[in-house]
């Protein structure tokens, strides 16, 4: 039995406290964040005026917390009004008030004492059969509640959630000894559902899994740093996207994370767990003492092993020389490894190219020598924690991946080395192969994981066996439907697939998943297929980004060879696409995720309904670039904002000048979020800046996106769907757009002069601002009236061209190519 949660409690509104509770907002939850009183307004002796001292100020802390996270950056609320599903109080005079709530989230220090008596204290106001969990990061889940009610404890967990909460996905649940089966179903399903999450069940030991290993990976970095005399940034370039880990590798994140963090999970694991027999990697090097007692904590103190400085107004980044504690100028590592691997997009080709020397006695630099030192220490460690801190070996590498940004788990290593070839190496060298891969190896098998028809298996240790992976349901994961034989046709750059139930999906494929002609094309059979095949199409892809936009180095091609014509001819066949996926005869649903930008957007904005991943990154940003969207999402812009001045763009549509003069309020907005390149930090920010309707879906787990824009679909056909045209060129031809004309034109090109004479646009974004104002307008005529959806995407190719001729548009081009960074010209 799943239960319901409608209101939750954060005790404790520190950095984890403050952004757990953010979270909790972003899910819609109403939520009370309470913390101590200012200790001179608390205590003995503190009746009189301190007792009678306004909630403002015995509120301090918490505001504080909160106030916090709202500034904080990245960002812990979907959008900054959302802080206000949150109230504010205190532990002495709002802990009654835990008996509102459905869960209790303790995120108070870490210390034992302070978090048990806390929890006794609410363990007299709670309600019965509210949920209480603690977040500690490593503290025994069963001696906090030890000694607490019966009932108590059968509602009792742990609920490890990784710092950003809103960003990094895991949640560890970790059962106390009395848990009853139905928590950890209802904790389960909302972390999943509701916020979003990664689910892991770890067992209540010394930091449970991702921590656990995590840690063991880092110390054995410095540790190597030091047998083999390297750099921190040399260290970081072996450690980060080189190996399928995040960008700030090991040392940036110390400095995210704070230094003093990293040492109370080391030593916590060094005290904790007396039986590891890698506890001594545990014991806390000379190197970070000494770094904390001279106060280099990372961010939160400014320094760390980096620190960042102005330097002729410019910032700069600085690195800590470990053996003279002073600060340098930044190097970059050096390595003909790393540079050779730079080339192969394919993370496991990638470490196979990087290791394939080291197992083959062949020579190899230094940068090989300590990624091989690294990952097999690690994947060591890891098979030697079965069963001690999980009985999966899969849910190990989700806790990698989804708690420390790994790419692939060290079972996910191990099996693109090559586990009969590693376990060699490794017993080449005079180390123990652990039972676990022993075992495996035994089997028969040479690789944790198999996949057979879509299905995906697993060894088990306990019973020498693989054993099929389940996914939670209503996931669909698009690549074990093309391995079942559910990709019924595919090119280059895009696939269709069957989703079952009556939907197929067009899945993009291509580098960056970058618009072309492969996706035009692929659309285009979508599309007919619906006639025939399908009651319903998602749109919609699992990588990192669902698109960012076109391929940027085809349009400077053209530009700079003076094809018009063939640049003409491609704007126009992706507007032609965009209004077959709008007048489809059958709904068409798209399901962004990630970046959605320029032309991925322009997808999003013609289906029927968009089902967003709540993080999505949505934005027409064609203006950074010197140009404008020209594929038809300057018109769709144009209709919402017709939708939101009581105007319904359609074949016979109706204003009156009050509908104009809102018409003229709407596009201000949406003028400057063009123009300006904005993009939606969150679908939730997205939706307020104009790119999501109302009625459009947001789904909180991306792994649930594509099956809930396949249920959004089939809701729309049963419902019986109609487009809003017969066809693509009725729809064009046919469908009134008001425009303002000279009365829209006139205010933009003042605001343009006033935005270049205050500095905050230059001569040539005034240029490119000019052309998007004249789009939006409907061109400059004499009065507002009704032009059709093809009159304004004529208009959006001819600027689009016309701006790709410019010199300037050129440079910038050709300068984001380089850079990934806009130019401002």
């Amino acid at each position: 039995m799943i239960r319901r949660i409608q209101k939750a409690v954060v005790l404790g509104a520190g950095t984890m406290g403050s952004r757990i509770a953010a979270h909790l907002a972003n899910a819609g939850l109403p939520c009370l964040l309470l913390d101590i009183v200012p200790p001179e307004l608390s205590g003995p002796g503190k009746e009189g005026p301190a007792k009678a001292s306004s909630p403002a100020a015995r509120n301090r802390i918490v505001q504080a917390g909160l106030a916090a996270a709202v500034k904080s950056r990245p960002a812990a609320f979907f959008h900054p009004s959302f802080a206000s599903r949150i109230s504010i109080g205190n532990f002495e005079d709002d802990l009654a008030r835990c008996a509102e709530a459905d869960w209790i989230i303790e995120v108070v220090a870490e210390n034992l004492e302070i978090k048990r008596g806390l929890l006794a204290r609410v363990a007299q106001v709670r309600k019965p059969g509210a949920i209480v969990t603690t977040n500690t990061s490593g503290l025994p889940v069963h001696l906090i509640a030890e000694g607490l009610p019966e009932e108590f404890q059968q509602h009792w967990a742990g609920t490890h959630f990784f710092n950003p909460p809103r960003y990094l996905r895991l949640v560890e649940i970790i059962p106390g000894p009395k848990t009853l089966p139905d928590v950890l179903d209802t904790l389960s399903d909302f972390c999943d559902r509701r916020l979003g999450k990664g689910i892991v069940v770890a067992k209540d030991t010394p930091n449970f899994i991702a921590n656990r290993i995590g840690t063991f990976s880092m110390m054995n970095a410095l540790k190597l740093m030091g047998a083999l005399g390297m750099t921190v940034e040399e260290v970081d370039a072996c450690t980060g996207p080189a190996v399928g880990w995040p960008k700030s590798a090991t040392f940036r994140t110390a400095d995210i994370v704070g230094l003093d963090v990293l040492m109370h999970v080391v030593k916590n694991i060094y005290e904790t767990a007396p039986q590891d027999e890698s506890r001594e990697v545990y014991r806390l090097p000379a190197l970070l003492e000494e770094m904390a007692k001279r106060g280099l904590l990372g961010d939160k103190t400014g320094k760390g092993f980096y620190q960042r400085v102005k330097k002729d107004g410019q910032s700069e980044i600085l690195t800590l020389d470990v053996n003279t504690f002073e600060y340098r100028a930044k190097q970059r590592a050096k390595f003909a490894s790393l540079d050779m691997g730079k080339t192969i997009e394919d993370t496991r080709e990638r470490l196979r190219s990087l290791i394939g020397p080291v197992l083959a006695g062949q020579p190899h630099d230094k940068a090989q020598k300590f990624l091989w030192g690294g990952l097999s220490e690690t994947c060591l460690y890891a098979a030697r924690r079965i069963p001690e801190i999980s009985d999966n070996v899969f849910d190990v590498d989700r806790a990698m991946r989804w708690g420390f940004g790994w790419e692939l788990g060290p079972f996910e290593i191990l099996d693109t080395i090559g586990v009969r070839a590693f376990a060699a190496q490794v017993e080449k060298e005079g180390r123990a192969v652990p039972a676990l891969i022993n075992k495996l190896l035994a089997s028969g098998r040479d690789s944790f994981y198999t996949a057979e028809k879509g299905i995906t298996s697993c060894f088990n240790l306990a019973s020498g066996e693989a054993k099929p992976v389940e996914e939670p349901r209503g996931v669909i994961i698009l690549k074990s439907r093309k391995e079942a034989g559910r990709e019924i046709e595919r090119n280059a750059g895009a696939s269709l697939i069957d989703l079952g139930d009556g939907v197929v999906c067009c899945e993009f494929h291509a580098k960056m998943n970058a618009i072309g002609g492969d996706l035009f094309s692929m659309l285009t059979k979508g599309v007919r297929r619906l006639e025939t095949d399908f009651d319903a199409m998602v749109v919609a892809n699992q990588a990192v980004n669902f698109s960012v936009g076109a391929n940027l180095m085809l349009v400077l091609v053209g530009a700079q060879e003076q094809e018009w014509d063939d640049l003409h001819l491609a704007v126009r066949q992706f507007q032609n696409v965009n209004l077959a996926l709008k007048y489809a005869p059958k709904p068409v649903v798209v399901a962004p995720q990630g970046m959605a930008l320029g032309g991925g957007c322009e997808i999003s904005l013609h289906g029927a309904k968009i089902q967003a991943a709540a993080e999505a990154y949505i934005g027409l940003v064609e203006a950074g670039v010197g140009i404008i969207p020209g594929g038809g999402g300057t018109k769709e812009m144009l209709i919402r904002a017709n939708e939101q001045a009581g105007i319904t763009p359609g074949l016979s549509p109706a204003a009156t000048p009050e509908n104009d003069l809102a018409l003229f309020q709407a596009l201000k907005p949406i003028f400057e979020t063009i123009a300006m390149a904005k993009v939606g930090t969150s679908a939730e920010e997205s939706r307020a800046l104009g790119f999501l309707r109302r009625e459009d879906g947001i789904t909180m787990n991306r792994d649930r996106l594509v099956a809930d824009a396949k249920e959004t679909a089939l809701a729309l056909f049963r419902a019986g769907y109609r487009p809003a045209a017969a066809s693509p060129a009725e729809g064009a031809a046919g469908t009134r757009v008001r425009v303002l004309g000279e009365q829209f034109l006139a205010g933009a090109k003042v605001a343009i002069h006033m935005l270049v004479r205050g500095g905050f646009a230059s001569e040539y974004d005034a240029v490119v601002a000019r052309k998007l104002a004249f789009i939006l307008a409907g061109g400059s005529l004499s009065a507002p009236q009704f032009v059709s959806e093809q009159y304004l995407l004529d208009l959006e190719r001819e600027a689009f061209v016309s701006l790709c001729s410019e010199k300037k548009t050129q440079e910038r081009i050709a300068h984001t190519l380089k850079t990934g960074k806009p130019l401002r010209n």
